[in-house]
């Protein structure tokens, strides 16, 4: 547990079994609470560290609120499962469209867990579609070289683009979200205002205004998700575009 304040290289098993870690040594001796901004002491003898980051139910959360460390961390999960899985999705015997539909259940999903919540920006995106067609050009055996559209590469598979899929995913858990109660503690928390100070320059992307740019771009509007099946073939075109659309 001391092995990042120690300084100590390789395994603790190495160090004196005299030692002290400096930081327990200062928080003893400031007596508890917030010692040198490091540790929280939440009471009954139960001190935490205080972390730029950590990781919640799969879902990296930064101090800052931005989600650039939850994006690589998903990629990285997301390799590990392709990787996992390469026998069967880089078959050459195998037909694209099953191999499409494993990416989707095994690797895609594990690629974009958690996604509904993030403020994700342009560069998130982008890095989240180049990896996923890198994965697509190994599934179907196509280099680079060989100046395949992406387009075509995703219909040979059946899936659409991953900046779809989380767009999709994102409507839909909004609508969810926009028909439950007033009074319901998860509305509420979309509507939190941060009090303070704002830092000089453009203010941060907020997952409201994600939303918001979403449901301008398919021309609906936040009153729409009350009508539940309505919203649901709305948001399904997103990621499929031959969904069938409101009728007269």
């Amino acid at each position: 547990m001391h092995k990042r304040c120690s300084g100590i290289q390789g395994s603790l098993q190495v160090a004196s079994p005299t030692f002290r870690c400096k930081q327990c040594m200062r928080t003893e001796q400031n007596g508890g609470g917030v010692q040198d901004g490091n540790t929280v002491d939440c009471g009954n003898d139960i001190v935490l560290e205080r972390v730029g980051k950590f990781c919640y139910l799969g879902d990296m959360l930064n101090a800052d609120g931005g989600v650039d460390s939850a994006v690589v961390a998903r990629i990285r999960c997301g390799w590990n499962k392709f990787r996992e899985l390469a026998p069967i999705l880089t078959h050459k015997g195998a037909s694209l469209i099953v191999t499409g539909k494993v990416y989707e259940s095994c690797v895609r999903s594990a690629m974009i867990y958690g996604s509904e919540t993030w403020a994700v920006k342009t560069e998130h995106i982008q890095r989240l579609s180049r990896t996923e067609m890198r994965m697509i050009r190994w599934m179907c055996g196509v280099s680079v070289k060989e100046r395949r559209s992406n387009e075509e590469l995703r219909r040979r598979l059946g899936v659409a683009a991953i900046a779809d899929v989380m767009r999709r995913n994102r409507l839909r858990w909004f609508g969810h979200v926009e028909r439950k109660d007033d009074e319901d503690w998860v509305k509420r928390c979309t509507g939190l205002q941060v009090s303070g100070v704002r830092r000089k320059g453009r203010p941060r992307k907020t997952w409201g205004e994600v939303v918001g740019e979403d449901m301008s771009e398919l021309g609906l509007d936040r009153g729409d998700a009350e009508d539940r099946a309505w919203w649901k073939l709305s948001v399904e075109k997103t990621a499929n575009p031959g969904a069938p659309g409101k009728g007269p």
